[in-house]
This record gives C-alpha cells, sequence and structure tokens, in this order.
C-alpha cells in the first residue's frame, strides 16, 4: 500500500485536475451558447439557398452549358474531401469520428480507382489524417487563437476550391462534418458540394427558372456564395458540436475525479487507521515488556 505521503500527494494531484476540468466545463458551456446562437441565425439561409439550388440543379441537369458548381466537371475521377474538425482536443472522439469517416471514404474510392485530394479545415484532423495519407493532403486551414469563426473564413475556403474545379484539378467535393443535433450527439455526416446533389422529389418535377437579367449574371456571383454558404454551416455545426461534446467531456471528467478522490480518501483514512494501530500495538507492547 502506497504511503501516507504519496496518497496525500495523488488526492491533492487529483483535485487539481478536477478544479481544471470544471472550468473548462464551463468555459466550453459558455462559448456553446455563442456558438449555438451563431448557427441558429445562419442555418435557415443555407438550408434555404441549398433547397433552391438542387431545384436548379434538377432543371440544368444535362445541358453542356450547366456551370461547373452545378453539374460538376462531368467526371468522377478526384475526389476533393474537406474534414471540418476542431483545433483542440478533450472533446471526446468528437474530432477522430470526422476523422475515421474520411478515412473510410477516401479507402473506398481508392478502392474504386480514383484518386482522393484532402484539404483539411482544423487542426485535429489534419493531424489525424497525415499519418495515413501524408501525400493527399494538398491544404490545411486552422483557427487557433480565433473566438469566432467569420463567414469570410469560409469565402477563403470556397475560393481555392472553385480554383481548383476551373484547373481541372478535381471533379467532386466533399466536405466531412460532426452534424449538431443536441449537446450529447454529433452525427458524422458527409455532404457533397460539387456536384449539387439532385434530390428524388426535385428530379422527378418540371421546374422552369426564369432569369432577369440573365441566367449568367445571376449564377456567377451566387454559386461561389453559395458554396461558401454551406461550408459556413459546415464549419458552425462543428463549431457547436465540439464545444458541446468537450462540454459533456469535460463533465464526466470532473465525476470521475470526485470517484478517485474519494476512493483515494478511504484508502488514505484505511492507511492511517492501520499505522495508528500499529503504533498503539507497539505501545502497548513496549509497555508491557517494562
Amino acid at each position: 500500500m502506497p504511503s501516507l505521503k504519496a496518497l496525500r500527494g495523488r488526492i491533492a494531484s487529483v483535485k487539481s485536475t478536477q478544479k481544471i476540468t470544471s472550468a473548462m466545463k464551463m468555459v466550453a458551456a459558455s462559448k456553446l451558447r455563442r456558438a449555438q446562437t451563431q448557427a441558429d441565425a445562419a442555418r435557415p439561409y443555407a438550408q434555404r439557398m441549398e433547397r433552391m439550388l438542387a431545384s436548379l440543379a434538377a432543371n440544368v441537369a444535362g445541358r453542356s452549358t450547366a456551370p461547373k458548381l452545378i453539374a460538376g466537371t462531368g467526371r468522377d475521377k478526384i475526389h476533393l474531401l474537406i474534414p471540418v474538425t476542431g483545433d483542440r482536443g478533450l472533446a471526446g472522439a468528437f474530432n477522430s469520428n470526422v476523422g475515421r469517416l474520411t478515412r473510410n471514404i477516401a479507402r473506398r474510392l481508392e478502392s474504386e480507382g480514383k484518386t482522393v485530394k484532402i484539404f483539411a479545415v482544423g487542426r485535429k484532423g489534419r493531424d489525424y489524417l497525415r499519418r495515413e495519407f501524408p501525400d493527399n493532403i494538398v491544404g490545411d486551414v486552422n483557427f487557433v487563437g480565433r473566438k469566432t469563426i467569420a463567414f469570410s473564413d469560409a469565402v477563403g475556403i470556397a475560393a481555392r476550391i472553385t480554383a481548383w474545379l476551373d484547373a481541372g484539378e478535381i471533379d467532386v467535393c466533399t466536405v466531412i462534418y460532426n452534424r449538431f443535433q443536441s449537446i450529447i450527439s454529433q452525427v458524422p455526416t458527409e455532404m457533397q458540394l460539387i456536384p449539387l446533389p439532385v434530390p428524388t422529389e426535385a428530379a422527378g418535377a418540371s421546374l422552369s427558372y426564369d432569369f432577369e437579367p440573365d441566367e449568367d449574371a445571376i449564377l456567377a456571383p451566387l454559386l461561389p456564395q453559395n458554396l461558401a454558404v454551406q461550408i459556413y454551416r459546415a464549419q458552425l455545426d462543428n463549431a457547436v458540436g465540439f464545444y458541446g461534446s468537450q462540454m459533456t467531456a469535460m463533465d464526466n471528467a470532473t465525476r470521475n475525479a470526485g470517484d478517485m478522490i474519494k476512493r483515494l480518501t478511504l484508502n488514505y483514512n484505511r492507511a492511517r487507521q492501520a499505522n495508528i494501530t500499529r503504533e498503539l500495538i507497539e505501545i502497548i507492547s513496549g509497555a508491557e515488556a517494562v
């Protein structure tokens, strides 16, 4: 059994850890509220734009003049995967879930003879995938030290994707992120951005659009904006899920530290009682010997 000094030191160490995890839980809860407000404000616009452009994609499908951001390049050879993760850990399996899903998709595509490129958004996703796909990573971006994610960040990522698409360096683009459902539930999700997927109900509908002044003038700014909006939506959902997962993980860690303190305190009291009993026996034995 460890000495009393060692047990006291361990109890003090666990109490210090408990204070840290409790503080991190409160910080994560505060950031969660701010991130959830930001995501809730952006989600309706992103969803409406997604539905509108999905209907438009069904309308222009098969046309040779369809914009690349809607119809793609017509090929299915080079896939760009964009995993969106956090920049920090201590959030349970939050980051690794996106990493595993990205890894499984990349392996499946490579087994089908496709070329896979990875653009990592978030430091943890980059570190996770760099171990297995070092040659597939074509770039990464992180937001370490930033309090909030700005729409301009998504615009920059969208611009790089558009440049690769125009240069013929990618054919399909898919973003992979944790879709926020609740504080304790974040679902790893893949969302195809290029070409735009056509929903079943939209594919069977006969939709007609009138463009004023003309189709090119309207779609030229709208399509890059939609790409940035969907990336921004994934980033915000991911941020909310990260803080929710971190808050849950820190709450569990605080509870586990409390349980460990109770066990260590019990062991300390038993050891202390045993020492007292032994000393009493030695005193009584010495007195009897005299």
